[in-house]
């Protein structure tokens, strides 16, 4: 309790220190200083994983990430997801959830960025959105983080994974790097308590482009749920209940959202 709180206070302290920051940065012209500093932050909390909270994480398979354009799509159990795939690259965008938008400074960082942020239940407006924001990425020729699942998801379990991300990757037509994590294990969704220990990250082999639809999105989740599967440490279980693993999971924020978007689409089909 007493390192989960240390590194609480550090992490809420140094996200408003480097939100500040990236404001002030964002009012400078290009996006080199916005992305050095927000580099420096992930590594800043990166450091406070380690020696504050005794969180140690490796990342490996960065050989199946190809130069260029492509599409990172990796499994979000943890709000340290972020931290660990910023550090990886030096001007990484990324898809988010409209919920971030509440907070001012944050709104203005993304902006900034180009993130694309949408409605994280999806539907056509948020496919519309999304459209719109990652045409300039790809013109930018960047790599884009998008979490398929739309929401973080209890370690060991998984939400209904969204669309977004294969008509990311038309829109794109490059790969997709599909990305495994044991990480919830140590640090679990938005939770106070944090369990020291190791996690890791992994970068899998890519998707190419050219699949049909469900042929996509059944290997996308094959592929990542598998693997998490097999990161986790049952000898040091940390958050995980084990009895969750594999379980298909809806928290309540997100059943809300999607039977109110099948209310509203389906208003539109009898008056259309």
């Amino acid at each position: 309790m007493i390192r989960s709180t240390l590194f609480n206070l550090f992490f809420y302290a140094t996200t408003l220190i480097f939100a500040v920051i990236g404001v002030v940065f964002s009012l400078v012209p290009g996006r080199g200083l916005l992305m050095a500093s927000l580099r420096r932050y992930t590594k800043v909390v990166r450091w406070g994983m380690r020696v504050i909270a005794g969180i140690t994480v490796e990342v490996t398979g960065h050989e199946h990430v190809p130069a260029g354009t492509v599409i990172i799509a990796s499994k979000h159990q943890s709000y340290g997801d972020g931290m660990v795939m910023f550090h990886q690259f030096d001007d990484l965008s990324f898809v988010t959830g409209d919920h971030l938008e509440k907070f001012w400074l944050i709104k203005v960082i993304l902006a900034k960025m180009n993130a694309v942020v949408i409605d994280s239940c999806g539907g056509s407006d948020a496919r519309a959105r999304m459209a719109e924001t990652s045409k300039v990425v790809r013109e930018q020729g960047r790599r884009i983080l998008i979490y398929p699942e739309g929401h973080l998801s209890q370690i060991g379990t998984h939400h209904r994974y969204r669309k977004g991300v294969f008509h990311l990757q038309e829109e794109f037509g490059c790969p997709v790097v599909p990305v495994a994590t044991n990480l919830g294990q140590r640090w679990n969704q938005g939770d106070w308590i944090k369990h020291p220990g190791h996690a890791k990250v992994e970068f899998l082999p890519p998707i190419p482009p050219g699949l049909e639809k469900d042929a996509f999105m059944l290997q996308l989740q094959t592929v990542i749920e598998a693997r998490s599967i097999e990161l986790l440490d049952l000898q040091d279980p940390g958050a995980l209940d084990p009895s969750d693993i594999g379980q298909q999971r809806e928290n309540h924020v997100a059943k809300a959202k999607r039977e109110a978007r099948e209310v509203q689409e389906g208003e539109k089909e009898k008056t259309s």
